[in-house]
Formats: structure tokens, C-alpha cells, sequence
């Protein structure tokens, strides 16, 4: 068959069209088919299919994550065990509020036991308040040899509470060394000073929203 002969066929009368056309018809409308449902309803399933499967991976990787946490929870309640150990042993180091009078004469006799003469030992009028414990800067300068000197610092690192000293500054004074510092001593917050605190953060925290 040629173009001419495609030409004279009567669309009224398909059933006595030759074989090829007809085939070549019903591939056509097959085509036509495909095309109709995919853009009227499979393209929606296909998306729904996607977004489904990329759900489940998402599920697929919670549940493998949970299943760790699972396997993992006797070594996690233990790792939170030690850590609660470690906090409460830090916590110990940290003297109470009626405590830091007697760390505060601590530090006085560590310099006095070593021979040394203290110049200036002013503990701040007023603390530094953090989430759990409230910091104590002290300014002190004291007077020694080098020797002395150096066995006070090692002596103030070894105190069972914890102190730091800061801002080391060590001069030469005639046959001796004067040092300056700044020794900071920490306490930890009792229940009223940590519950005082939380109030005063959310009052803190209405206002800035107003």
C-alpha cells in the first residue's frame, strides 16, 4: 500500500479496511490509550508511589535508629550512671554557702604555712552567679621567695574544694617577689538560690516577650 491508498480509506468503515492499516489503527489507539491514563490518573499514582516509598525510608531508618537506642539502652543507662557519678564528684569539690568561710581561711593558711606574708587577701563582695554554682573571685598578693611562692600555688591546686588562680602577676620586691593574683573560689547553689534563679529567668523571660 502507498500514501494514496492510506488516503482513500473510509473512516465510516473500518471493518473493511485492509490488514496493515488496521493494525497500524489499533496501535494508534492503543498509544492514544496509554497516553489518556497516564496523564489523567497514573501520573498521580506514579507521584503517590514516590512520596510513598520515600516515606517508608524514612520509616525504615527510624526504626533501625529506635532498634540501636534499644540494643544500646543498658550501655546508655550505664554511660548516664557514670556521668551522674562524675556530676555528683565535682559537685563534692564544690563547697556549700556556709562552707566558703572555712575554704576562704583555707587559702589564708596554705600562704601563712609557707612563710608567706600576705599583703592583700580581699575576697569580692559579691559573687558571679552561673546555671548550677556561683564563682568568688578573692584578690590577694602575697610576699616570699621564688621557692615558697610556686609551693603556695601547688598547695592552693591540691585544696579539696576547688580554687583557681588567675591572673598571675610576680614582681621583684628587694630580697624577695611579691605575687599577684586572683584566686577564685566556686560553691555550688543551694535549692532556694537555684529556684530564686529559674523565677527570676522566666520573669525575665515574660518581660522581653512583652
Amino acid at each position: 500500500m502507498n500514501l494514496d491508498d492510506f488516503t482513500k480509506l473510509n473512516p465510516k468503515d473500518i471493518g473493511n479496511w485492509p490488514i496493515i492499516p488496521k493494525v497500524l489503527a489499533l496501535c494508534g489507539l492503543f498509544v492514544l490509550i496509554l497516553f489518556a491514563g497516564y496523564w489523567f490518573d497514573w501520573q498521580n499514582q506514579l507521584a503517590d508511589l514516590d512520596a510513598a516509598k520515600e516515606k517508608e525510608s524514612q520509616l525504615r531508618e527510624t526504626f533501625i535508629s529506635k532498634k540501636k537506642q534499644v540494643v544500646n539502652l543498658d550501655t546508655y543507662r550505664r554511660q548516664l550512671k557514670d556521668l551522674e557519678q562524675a556530676f555528683g564528684a565535682l559537685i563534692k569539690q564544690l563547697p556549700n554557702k556556709a562552707e566558703m568561710d572555712a575554704l576562704l581561711t583555707d587559702i589564708n593558711q596554705a600562704g601563712l604555712g609557707r612563710g608567706l606574708e600576705f599583703e592583700l587577701f580581699r575576697p569580692a563582695n559579691n559573687e558571679i552567679l552561673s546555671e548550677f554554682y556561683a564563682e568568688r573571685p578573692i584578690s590577694i598578693r602575697v610576699t616570699g621567695n621564688y621557692h615558697d611562692l610556686g609551693a603556695f600555688a601547688s598547695d592552693v591546686s591540691r585544696l579539696p574544694r576547688i580554687v583557681t588562680l588567675n591572673e598571675i602577676n610576680i614582681t621583684p620586691s628587694g630580697q624577695t617577689l611579691t605575687m599577684s593574683a586572683v584566686a577564685k573560689t566556686y560553691r555550688y547553689l543551694d535549692e532556694n538560690e537555684l529556684a530564686a534563679q529559674k523565677a527570676a529567668q522566666r520573669k525575665s523571660a515574660k518581660e522581653a516577650k512583652k
